[in-house]
């Protein structure tokens, strides 16, 4: 297919990505939920005097108050309405831009490399591919992909989650250009690439979950005359892909945001050292299934973004296929 495959891939990666841009950001600020505010290089406080000293005068002790239990974690809704009360509407779309570039970088490179190689991979006579050949097919696509897009999407998430910051430590980029410049400048050219392996690892993952299970899932509909090959047909294969996909990548998934997201100050020791000890240190502190914070939001992410996203692409082929 060659060209036609990364231009069809990448229309319909652009047009989900921006359908789907709210539910993203939530999942990103859901992610991010029980994660300590790092303030850079905090004043010591140091034993105040008081003025006068009454040595004859007995207090008694004060009984110690209970520690409040720790706050439960917010659900989606409420994300959402926080985030709308406290930063506006638009603030819903925080970051779109480096979404639209992330899309057209990563998404584009992975969605054409995975045609290619389904069609190059596939039985000349029958056009078949078996699952196996589907899954190797999603994987390397999705790691050249996550390679090519990263700056993009350190950039997109920095943007999403830069409104529950205080205001002193926001980093207010303009856009994608201004937040990859600015990284570039301030951390150096290869900040643009932290957490790449992680991002390279989330992205075989869901290459491989989503793109493969969707044609497996469309085959077997198709094949078991469940329905035809049309609207119905895409839009089953492609929810279910977007459920299995959502399953295997959330845990890498929120190491990745965290580890994106992290603020290293000059002269002071990163939050993490990688994606390791942050998988570690949120186990710890927050137990196992902090790794799958924000998988409502995600799944509700997930979902839409891959039936837009194959329905999109389904449509763009036979639009496309007139030419």
């Amino acid at each position: 297919m060659g060209v036609k495959g990364f231009v069809e891939g990448g229309i319909a990666s652009i047009v989900a990505g921006c359908s789907t841009h709210p539910l993203d950001l939530i999942k990103v600020r859901m992610q991010l939920q029980g994660e300590k505010v790092h303030a850079p290089n905090p004043q010591p406080i140091h034993n105040l005097r008081p003025a006068f000293a009454f040595h004859n005068l007995h207090v008694p002790h004060a009984p110690s108050l209970p520690l409040p239990p720790p706050r439960a974690s917010a659900g989606p809704i409420s994300v959402g309405m926080k985030i709308v009360q406290t930063e506006g509407l638009a603030a819903l779309y925080s970051g779109v831009s480096a979404t639209v570039l992330r899309q057209t970088l990563y998404s584009t490179t992975r969605m054409g490399l995975y045609d290619v190689l389904k069609t190059k991979w596939s039985h000349k006579e029958t056009g078949h591919l078996s699952l196996v050949h589907k899954i190797g097919a999603g994987l390397i696509a999705g790691a050249i992909g996550a390679a090519v897009g990263n700056p993009a999407d350190v950039a997109m998430v920095r943007m999403q989650a830069d409104g529950r910051l205080p205001m002193a430590q926001r980093r207010n980029y303009k856009g994608v250009t201004d937040a990859i410049s600015q990284m570039a400048k301030q951390e150096g050219v290869a900040s643009l690439w932290r957490g790449s392996a992680l991002t390279v690892n989330r992205a075989m993952i869901v290459t491989a979950s989503q793109l493969a299970s969707y044609d497996q899932f469309k085959e077997m509909i198709i094949e078991n005359h469940v329905m035809n090959d049309g609207l119905g047909t895409h839009v089953t294969a492609s929810f279910a892909a977007g459920f299995v996909a959502s399953v295997a990548s959330n845990p890498v998934d929120v190491i990745k945001t965290r580890v994106m997201n992290m603020k290293v100050e000059p002269g002071s020791v990163p939050p993490y050292s990688g994606a390791l000890d942050c998988a570690l240190k949120t186990v710890r502190a927050e137990g196992p299934m902090a790794l799958y914070k924000g998988f409502i939001p995600t799944i509700s992410r997930q979902g839409p973004f891959t039936v837009v996203l194959f329905v999109t692409l389904e449509q763009v082929r036979k639009l496309l296929k007139e030419f």
